[in-house]
């Protein structure tokens, strides 16, 4: 399968007029420099969950047991936390998006790193599908042979991600860690995770499923390089960072334009779109994010967080202090107070919505994967109005997208735009 970019159209952002302030409007520096600070913290927060997750996988492989196995797991799950807040900063700024494969590329053809299951066909086209580069040192592939002897960052970033310029050769990243975690998820729209066992990690003849030592080698890698990659974009938003310049520099119209641009974006194509009505049309659990690990619903929601802490301009860090400034919720006030409520309405209804889904998750009842089975009226109603809600949110975003006279094209997907293309 491949990283969803049919239906996308480019992110265009074009101003229509400077935006003039009202007497009661913040400045717009001060809402660039909120919204950066924003990203800063929250880019710093997924970072710092990082390194915790990089500690608890060390743990498991210096002694895999079924605990250190089960400590990595919820560790990769508080880490997703912040950095699905995050997203509301991808699509308005090129150097997030130009970035972002490297860390949160879906879904991944998951026979090129590990073993899979014998029923396993991967990607069509796609010669990697079952390189397995664990068991084998030597890949050739797409009449190329890679020499993966040794599992590095270069041979995981320049030779097997996106290999064969595939997108569905995911080598790095949260999903990459996510499958090393729990393998595959191979109870299709019924109860149940991933089932990788600890001992796929033991040492000698306990383990599991063969070459142990390069399967904790390219876990490790991965993860480091998970808290290296985000560590970079957190400096990329520190004070002397290229994308808080970048947004900090922009004309105002534009700039306002960019931040909405990824709100509606997110909101509209990506979510709502690729994400879930994709996955329920096609009731395949393929098409989940979180796949692996069940936790696509999390995700799913602290997506719709992150774009709520954008528009508000206030984020909760994890360490419980907030940080929150001049924001674009304002600035929509002081042009339209109606159009500034529409956003906010829609954006509660959606969150609502959200979780809505969360809940049942929690609770044990159905996951995420099992909402979307194809005999599940409930679940497919509780994703439909989820749908259905961020659809909402995106009409009132482009409301205030009028108020301030700016002009934004929102990424689509053929399953909202042009359904009878799906699955063709």
């Amino acid at each position: 399968m491949s990283k969803r970019a049919a239906g996308l159209a480019a992110v265009a952002v074009v101003a229509l007029m400077p935006f003039a302030a009202q007497a009661a409007a913040p400045a717009y520096k001060d809402v660039a420099k909120n919204y950066a600070d924003i990203a800063h913290a929250a880019y710093e927060d997924a970072t710092n969950g990082a390194k915790a997750l990089k500690k608890a996988v060390d743990a498991l492989v210096a002694n895999p047991t079924e605990e250190t196995l089960a400590k990595a797991r919820e560790a990769w799950k508080v880490a997703r936390v912040p950095y699905m807040q995050t997203e509301a900063f991808r699509f308005g700024n090129p150097i997030v998006d130009e970035w972002e494969g490297k860390v949160n590329a879906w879904p991944l053809d998951e026979g090129l790193i590990d073993y899979v299951d014998d029923g396993y066909a991967g990607g069509e086209s796609n010669p990697y599908a079952k390189a397995n580069v664990i068991a084998n040192p030597k890949i050739t592939a797409g009449g190329k042979t890679i020499n993966a002897s040794k599992i590095t960052k270069s041979l995981l970033s320049e030779k097997l991600h996106e290999a064969g310029k595939v997108e569905a050769n995911v080598a790095t990243g949260y999903h990459a860690v996510e499958f090393l975690l729990w393998g595959q998820d191979l109870h299709g729209t019924g109860p149940g995770a991933g089932e990788r066992k600890a001992t796929d990690y033991a040492k000698g003849k306990d383990c599991t499923n063969g070459h142990c030592d390069r399967r904790a080698q390219y876990l490790t890698v991965a993860t480091q390089m998970l808290v290296d990659d985000l560590a970079e974009m957190t400096a990329d938003w520190a004070p002397k960072g290229k994308a808080r310049a970048s947004i900090a520099k922009a004309p105002e119209g534009e700039g306002i334009a960019r931040m909405l641009t990824g709100l509606g974006s997110l909101s509209y194509g990506e979510l709502a779109g690729e994400r879930m009505k994709l996955g329920l049309m096609l009731h395949d659990p393929e098409e989940e994010h979180d796949c692996f690990s069940d936790n696509t619903h999390n995700s799913h929601y602290y997506d719709e967080v992150g774009m709520v802490n954008v528009y508000t301009g206030s984020y909760k860090r994890t360490d419980g202090k907030t940080v929150s400034g001049a924001s674009l919720s304002q600035l929509v006030a002081a042009k339209s107070a109606d159009a500034d409520a529409a956003v906010k309405t829609a954006m509660a209804e959606t969150m609502k919505a959200m979780q809505a889904i969360k809940d049942t998750a929690d609770s044990g009842k159905m996951a995420y994967d099992q909402m979307i089975a194809a005999d599940n009226e409930v679940g497919n109603k509780l994703v439909a109005t989820a749908v259905d809600r961020l659809v909402d949110q995106k009409k009132a975003l482009e409301g205030a997208v009028s108020t301030l006279g700016v002009s934004i094209n929102v990424q689509g997907s053929d399953s909202l735009d042009d359904p009878s293309k799906v699955g063709k």
